[in-house]
């Protein structure tokens, strides 16, 4: 190796030390983990994360992330989660990664499944991962004063999958159902909703809400293929994205913020996480700690993109999740 090889190795391995220190630098957080509950043969477990610097007694507000996966896979510690929860904790939040059953794992690897056949296995899977979702807030409830969280301002956020399990657990909690009086305490609701491509599902009907839910911010792409932005109706049954979502909040005057990506498709399950973040902390500032009644619609759109298919049945859906 020649004296200039090693001259620019050298300098490479400096680089690489140098940017390995500056990320540690950058992390402003401390994990914890915890088993918060069993179900069958299944342990859950949830991350904590807090700032390094605390200050004594002050309570900070909590956000409970939920994963995306289609019900079948998925991770709550994804690195890709970690630059947004770090963000959150610079800004003065705890956030909480949990985990949750995986209902459609099983069902997703079976083919000849008919539409039947697998909606009731989406419900199920939708049904347990709420149920979960419920148990990992009740525990956090049950740590506020010990990790300094105030337990009036808990939030739900979710990706994908998780963001259908976020918005599902407020219609519930609006509607009464899940078996919630069991679950959370009595007159609990969550502070704010954060939907990264998220839908709500109805076993028959439409998104009614029978009581004022929390404030719901909506990131949603009008070309996506996993999770429907308008809605997919099929028998009784109806997956209501957030176009539908945003229309029945606005129709009954309750605030909400509605962010559409004109011919975008999944990846705004994932992109706002490093692209919006700036927006995530506005609504939290906003319409959640300030509460101010806001009904916000945005649109992006980019110039000389492609246009999109944005015609899909229940059968692209299902392929679109699972490839089948």
């Amino acid at each position: 190796m020649n004296k200039n090889m090693r001259k620019i190795l050298v300098g490479i391995g400096c680089l690489l030390l140098f940017v390995q220190i500056q990320a540690q630098m950058d992390t402003t957080y401390v994990k914890t983990t915890h088993l918060f509950s069993v179900k069958g043969n299944e342990s859950l477990y949830l991350d904590h994360y807090t700032a390094l610097e605390k200050v004594d007694g002050e309570k900070t507000p909590c956000l409970i992330f939920v994963f995306g996966g289609a019900f079948a896979r998925g991770s709550r510690d994804v690195p890709k989660y970690m630059p947004y929860f770090n963000y959150l904790v610079k800004n003065g939040y705890t956030v909480v990664s949990i985990d949750y059953r995986l209902g459609l794992k099983e069902a997703s690897q079976q083919k000849g499944l008919s539409e039947e056949q697998f909606a009731r296995a989406f419900i199920h899977a939708v049904d347990i991962a709420v149920e979960d979702l419920f148990d990992a807030t009740r525990f956090v409830l049950e740590h506020a004063e010990e990790w300094n969280i105030d337990p009036q301002q808990i939030i739900a956020n979710g990706s994908s999958a998780g963001a259908v399990t976020v918005l599902q657990a407020e219609h519930a909690i609006s509607n009464g159902t899940y078996d919630v009086a069991n679950k959370l305490p009595a007159g609990f609701n969550y502070a704010g909703i954060i939907s990264f491509a998220g839908a709500i599902f109805v076993p028959q009907g439409e998104v009614t809400w029978a009581k004022a839910p929390c404030p719901v911010m909506m990131l949603h792409g009008d070309a996506d293929l996993q999770v429907p932005y308008d809605r997919l109706v099929f028998g009784d049954m109806g997956f209501y994205g957030a176009k539908s979502i945003a229309e029945t909040l606005a129709t009954s005057n309750y605030p909400y913020y509605f962010y559409q990506f004109v011919d975008y498709g999944h990846e705004i399950a994932s992109d706002p996480m490093q692209d919006n973040k700036e927006d995530v902390l506005w609504f939290l500032h906003t319409l959640v700690r300030d509460q101010k009644p806001y009904q916000i619609y945005k649109e992006q759109k980019e110039i000389g993109r492609p246009e999109r298919n944005k015609n899909f049945d229940f059968q692209d859906y299902v392929k679109g999740n699972f490839d089948r």
